[in-house]
């Protein structure tokens, strides 16, 4: 909260009343934005500005910046995009271009966004503010929770079902047979984060969840991730629509016990495993993990549990925020390394905003 309230303190002292003089009045919306990029310094995890040969790239500190502010005002594409940039004269100047004339082309917005997703420029600078602003914080609770990322490409082909080797039912006096391999979760506590993320399935499929006691289906991938105590997100993965909650337990956990302190791990019935109970357990955490019904019945939890449990609606209002407010439902771009880096850049706006909240 101290670092937050030093950056608060120098935008209200320093940036505003210097924007003001450069550009004039300033919006609500454009003191909002003005403030993020200010928190997010998104332009330190750009290489250094040289080139040996050839043409010189676009400045890819104001495209950076541009695709930020996309998604603090919610725009749902890049042409809508340039075309703000062209008519808001404040707008541009925020993102970094004096002149209209200086914006680059729909081309060079698509290269650079490639640019930045191989490079995993939106995770670098999300996983920076995380280290800075919530790392010597102390958080209450881990909301774990996974949604639905509609995308617009063909859906991967479905591989044919495995066919197991063991034969069915008892096995006969002096019969011997293979064991049988080990599933993905009884794999990952062995494994290391970058095992268990290269374990996990990426490619466009189908998927299916139940919500409100209705099925339905979407074409596309599945965003998981870990929310603190005021719909901060600590920990983003992407994997295929079709992976199941449960598998993406650990590997979340594991990241966000390398990023911030927390006490309680919240998560629903998708995730009541005793895998991912014993190892949340051993991270030092407390698990609060709603049952499934066996055998017809179904475990309630203790009262004070039950209410601790509550908290994660955290969940649901983060990702709330981040489809409605902050391009989560605006995926244009395909393939799961653009597409995660699309929804990084909204993440990275949406954690910034959620800082800035703490202290209103």
């Amino acid at each position: 909260m101290k670092k937050i309230s030093q950056v608060w303190g120098h935008i209200q002292a320093t940036l505003f009343p210097f924007l003001e003089e450069e550009l004039g009045p300033l919006t609500e919306k454009e003191k909002k934005l003005s403030a993020l990029l200010e928190l997010i310094q998104i332009e330190n995890f750009l290489p250094a500005r040289w080139w040996s040969w050839g043409r010189p790239s676009k400045d890819r500190s104001a495209l950076a910046k541009a695709f930020v502010a996309k998604m603090v005002y919610n725009l749902s594409t890049t042409s809508e995009l340039i075309e703000r940039l062209h008519s808001a004269p404040i707008f541009r100047r925020l993102c970094g271009w004096e002149r209209s004339s200086q914006i680059p082309s729909e081309a060079t917005f698509s290269r650079s966004f490639k640019e930045f997703a191989d490079s995993e420029l939106p995770f670098r600078a999300h996983h920076a503010l995380i280290r800075e602003y919530e790392g010597d914080r102390l958080v209450g609770h881990l909301s774990r929770d996974a949604t639905d990322i509609e995308g617009r490409e063909k859906p991967a082909p479905q591989a044919p079902p495995k066919t197991s080797a063991r034969k069915r039912g008892r096995p006969r006096r002096g019969e011997s047979r293979p064991a049988r391999p080990p599933r993905r979760l009884e794999r990952q506590p062995r494994q290391s984060l970058d095992e268990m993320l290269a374990d996990l399935p990426r490619s466009c499929d189908w998927g299916t969840k139940k919500k409100n006691g209705k099925t339905y289906h979407w074409k596309g991938y599945k965003l998981h991730v870990d929310w603190a105590d005021g719909e901060i997100p600590i920990s983003p993965i992407l994997t295929s629509a079709s992976v199941n909650d449960s598998q993406v337990a650990i590997p979340l956990a594991v990241m966000s016990a390398s990023r911030v302190e927390s006490l309680y791990d919240l998560m629903d019935a998708a995730y009541d495993a005793e895998a991912i109970r014993v190892h949340s357990l051993s991270l030092g955490h407390v698990p609060i993990i709603d049952r499934n019904p066996r055998g017809g019945e179904k475990v309630e939890m203790e009262p004070a549990r039950k209410r601790r449990y509550d908290e994660r609606s955290t969940a649901e209002r983060g990702y709330s925020l981040f489809k409605e407010d902050f391009g989560g439902r605006h995926v244009r771009v395909r393939g799961p390394v653009k597409v995660m880096a699309h929804l990084l850049f909204g993440l990275l706006a949406l954690t910034a905003d959620r800082l800035m909240n703490l202290l209103l």
